[in-house]
């Protein structure tokens, strides 16, 4: 196709160069390949043609492409500091309040360069101060590539809440001790809970699995999350990648009221003992 030789042309060179010819497996689509420019709601790919960008890069770009109040502020930035390998600045401090101020559960705040990275924070400290190993995870949330939780995002029938990494490559061992219970089931969560009595060390989800589609939570699975993992000293972790600032300033946690565990919550772990819970699975 004539109208899309330059676009096509980079992407057979990308394709060369870096596996499948992107940085993540997500921006593999086909036509359009390859872009130029972008502006407020438009992208424009190397041909000329312009888009309406309904994607906006999963939600992260809320206020559109190349924005000039964005830009402004990161040139600012960067005009009298950079990347310094120690102690800390006004920046990094001001940033770290701001969040503190927007999202329900932050107290303390530490950054990453990755979701993934996040996660892998997350189950580590949670691990840490429960002193268990067991990790919930949901079918069809997505958590990144870290090993221990990648599984189970989206599954064929036949192996949906069985054994289904994300990848080849994952030791078996990193997984043996994530459990998969079904999004918006409680009784499913309940019984794995009873099948490892004061083992679980954490709950995690994507508060609304975007990765899959929209699934919206229901109210009472929510609640009933937070209540389960508070009665078991469990850690229950929002994964709001997406959800946050995107969905509220202060993440889902803000619209839904039910806030997950923070170091303030997190003083009854030295008192919490595991509770019975219904044995009952989901056939």
């Amino acid at each position: 196709m004539t109208h899309t030789l330059n676009s096509r042309a980079l992407a057979e060179e990308a394709e060369r160069i870096i596996p499948g010819g992107v940085n993540s497996a997500t921006r593999r689509i086909g036509a359009p390949w390859a872009w130029r420019s972008a502006h407020g709601a438009t992208i424009t790919d190397l041909d000329g043609r312009d888009y309406i960008d309904y994607h906006a890069a999963f939600g992260a770009i809320l206020l559109g492409h190349v924005d000039e109040r964005v830009n402004a502020a990161v040139t600012a930035a960067i005009q009298d500091i950079d990347l310094v390998g120690l102690g800390t600045t006004e920046l990094e401090v001001e940033a770290a309040r701001l969040v503190t101020e927007s999202i329900p559960s932050a107290e303390v705040v530490i950054s990453t360069m990755s979701g993934s990275e996040s996660v892998f924070q997350a189950i580590r400290l949670a691990r840490g101060v429960t002193g268990r190993s067991y990790i919930v995870k949901f079918q069809g949330c997505f958590h990144g590539s870290y090993d221990a939780i990648a599984r189970n995002v989206i599954s064929t029938p036949e192996t949906a809440w069985g054994m289904d990494p994300n990848s080849a490559g994952i030791l078996p061992d990193a997984l043996e001790h994530t459990l998969v219970a079904e999004f918006n089931d409680l009784a499913s969560v309940e019984a794995l809970f009873a099948e490892h009595p004061g083992e679980i060390a954490a709950v995690i989800l994507e508060p609304v699995p975007h990765n899959v589609g929209a699934l919206l939570p229901e109210q009472a699975f929510l609640e009933g999350l937070r209540e389960l993992t508070r009665r078991t000293g469990s850690v229950l972790i929002f994964d709001e990648v997406i959800t946050g600032f995107r969905h509220a300033l202060g993440g889902y946690q803000e619209l839904c009221g039910v806030t997950p565990t923070s170091r303030r919550s997190a003083s009854r772990w030295a008192t919490a003992t595991p509770s019975p819970v219904s044995p009952d699975r989901r056939s």
